[in-house]
């Protein structure tokens, strides 16, 4: 059985000094910010619309991304006690 990953950065900090992030999709540059998902886990997330060529034809895309931090899901939610103290 494999072992999870262990997520290096806590909660607290992530949300504190994570930065915004450049991402680009089909040569159309957006934007992903820093983000605590409902899930519990945390990360970045973009959400816009782009073009995209298709045959020589631009194709207006909806484009909604999570970008997740694998093991953050499994650290203590913001104002939550830590069970393990």
């Amino acid at each position: 059985m494999a072992s999870k990953t262990v997520c290096p950065i806590s909660r607290a900090d992530f949300l504190s000094k994570a930065q915004p992030i450049k991402v680009e999709l089909a040569g159309f540059p957006m934007q992903a910010d820093p983000r605590e998902f409902s899930t519990g886990s945390f990360g970045w997330y973009v959400n816009g619309k782009a073009s995209i060529q298709v045959d020589g034809k631009p194709i207006q895309v909806q484009v909604g991304m999570n970008i997740t931090v694998v093991g953050s899901k499994e650290l203590p939610r913001s104002g939550t006690p830590d069970a393990s103290k």
